[in-house]
């Protein structure tokens, strides 16, 4: 038997690894093209905020803040107590539908715990009780969520989230006091309605915009509301006024 004949013999084992290994490289090229066809691109999610108006006289600032959140491209949850609609017809002349409505945020009933504003699954960047009243921080001092406006924000203390409360109260009572310290250590941001002057605010605009620029800030969420302290205010009245004594 000739040598040549013998190596003949073997060349078709050769031939069907040597095609089995260029189907085998084909296949994975067919499978890598197809995927990165099927690979879409990750679209960023919108900032999102349960914004609740409780009952305490105050309504003035959470219009104010959703106008805001909205304008900077936050998707709003709103949530609207009865005593809240009380204080937004009150005090603004707007129903919760129209304040939803104009502003283009989600209108949810305050009676509904199956909305998704009640799930920790559900991912908000920030819940804020803005204005807060006093029974409302009682209610999640004590760990009672009877409400969507309370299960938003024992959400938010159990997935430890972001909460903010805007208290409007004066003068406090001390179980009043005692619930903002329960909350504060439970890593909830209280900030009352308390607007600066240094600012020199000519308007209630003004005023409320001091408060909600705070809001904000705790937020994340740029905006021009207002003047920033620069340190520079003292020096500029000193030399304005050689008399001023800071």
């Amino acid at each position: 038997n000739s040598p040549i004949k013998s190596e003949s013999a073997g060349a078709p084992h050769l031939r069907n690894s040597s095609s089995r290994w260029l189907h085998s490289m084909s296949s994975s090229d067919d499978w890598l093209e197809q995927s990165s066809k099927e690979v879409k691109p990750v679209v960023p999610r919108m900032p999102s905020a349960v914004l609740a108006i409780s009952g305490a006289s105050g309504a003035r600032y959470g219009v104010r803040l959703l106008e805001q959140l909205c304008t900077a491209g936050w998707e709003v949850h709103l949530v609207v107590t009865s005593a809240g609609a009380i204080n937004l017809d009150l005090e603004c002349g707007i129903t919760p539908e129209e304040l939803a409505a104009t502003n283009g945020a989600l209108l949810e009933d305050n009676d509904n715990l199956a909305a998704k504003a009640a799930s920790g699954s559900a991912k908000f960047d920030a819940y804020v009780i803005c204005p807060a009243s006093g029974t409302t921080m009682g209610k999640l001092a004590n760990g009672i969520s009877d409400n969507l406006v309370t299960r938003a924000g024992m959400v938010a203390l159990k997935e430890r989230r972001k909460l903010v409360v805007v208290p409007r109260e004066t003068p406090y009572a001390t179980v009043q006091l005692e619930n903002m310290t329960r909350l504060s250590s439970w890593g909830v941001v209280v900030l009352p309605a308390n607007p600066g002057f240094y600012n020199k605010p000519e308007t209630i605009d003004d005023l409320v915009d001091f408060v909600v620029a705070r809001i904000l800030d705790q937020l994340d969420v740029e905006h021009e509301l207002g003047q920033r302290w620069t340190g520079e205010e003292i020096h500029a009245a000193e030399s304005a006024n050689p008399d001023f004594t800071p």
